[in-house]
């Protein structure tokens, strides 16, 4: 699964949820993954939550008006009127990270509203000083001080159907997922478990979904080609993703 990070109306990429890069328009890279028979498309408005305003419904409206594929988004929701507004232009899923930990309620009221396959809870996490891993909110900056494993069970019980998992440690690096990471909380939790943060080849997936991942998802590795990183949207052909997923 691709993801598209929003900010300032631009897509850009992260290392480690800094040094943000803008790689192009949302617009078009989304038609170039329609053209590439993309399964499903996630967009992350990183500009909402920090600077406290809903999510640019302009914005979503003229991206899902462009996707041929399942499309999830999260960036700055924090009410069920937010979300109804974000569905009725096109989104099938959303993604809640920051209220979730703020607002553990606000996923049980999204359940009860859309259905636990419609929420996804998103998951930031970091490896301690000394060992363990930690949840953040607001964009990576605010420790959320919760154990992922745990806060991945909570929302799972409050009516969360999937858990899109991110390491902050890995972001942008392409040097592979926190396999432990996902190890632990796949094995926590019986809802899909989306493995974010570090893929840079196809091999990776295959880690992924060894350690328990139902699906994965990527950025940098989708936006850049080659040790000098240049931009260029490229996906792997459906064939050898159904060879590579036979093989895990």
């Amino acid at each position: 699964m691709p993801v598209l990070l929003l900010r300032d109306g631009g897509v850009v990429k992260s290392v480690r949820f800094k040094s943000h890069v803008y790689v192009g328009d949302p617009i078009n890279a989304v038609k170039v993954f329609n053209d590439k028979d993309v399964d499903e498309i996630c967009i992350l408005d990183i500009d909402a939550t920090p600077k406290r305003r809903g999510p640019d419904l302009h914005v979503i409206s003229s991206i899902a008006s462009e996707a041929f594929m399942p499309l999830s988004y999260g960036g700055g929701l924090t009410t069920v009127d937010q979300m109804k507004a974000v569905m009725q232009r096109g989104v099938e899923k959303v993604v809640i990270n920051t209220s979730a930990l703020e607002r553990p309620d606000l996923v049980s009221e999204a359940a009860r509203v859309f259905g636990s396959q419609s929420v996804v809870v998103s998951i930031d996490a970091k490896r301690g000083l000394f060992g363990g891993h930690k949840t953040y909110g607001r964009g990576g900056t605010k420790a959320g001080g919760l154990d992922p494993v745990g806060h991945a069970r909570r929302m799972e019980q409050a009516g969360a159907g999937e858990i899109f998992l991110s390491s902050i440690d890995r972001d942008g690096t392409m040097q592979g997922y926190d396999l432990d990471l996902v190890a632990a909380v796949a094995r926590a939790v019986q809802v899909p478990v989306v493995a974010c943060g570090g893929a840079g080849t196809t091999a990776d997936f295959i880690g992924a979904v060894k350690a328990g991942a139902s699906a994965v998802a990527a950025g940098s590795m989708f936006v850049f080609v080659g040790k000098h990183r240049a931009v260029l949207i490229n996906y792997p052909r459906q064939e050898e993703l159904r060879q590579l997923f036979e093989l895990a």
